[in-house]
């Protein structure tokens, strides 16, 4: 299994204005929203990206006015990645 990893720069991760014990998950979440705004990542693996749970996430959605786009390679993916495969 592969690994990205993002680095911050010290002096971005310093100015923003998140606790740092909340920084690290609040990247995520704003990472999984933008790839899913662009249709980079799939709902699923945007939500998996949060580590929401899916009604979460979906909320999360409706609050930023980010339009659903699903299709059935999406749905097929999903139940992929949720079957483990």
């Amino acid at each position: 299994m592969s690994k990205f990893v993002l680095e911050i720069p010290d002096e971005i991760s310093r100015a923003l204005r998140l606790p740092p014990h909340e920084a690290h998950q609040e990247m995520r979440v704003e990472l999984a929203l933008a790839l899913y705004r662009r249709g980079a990542l799939s709902l699923g693996k945007s939500r998996a990206l949060t580590g929401l749970t899916r009604w979460q996430f979906e909320d999360l959605l409706g609050e930023r006015q980010i339009p659903r786009h699903y299709s059935e390679e999406d749905l097929e993916e999903d139940l992929r990645f949720g079957r483990g495969g």
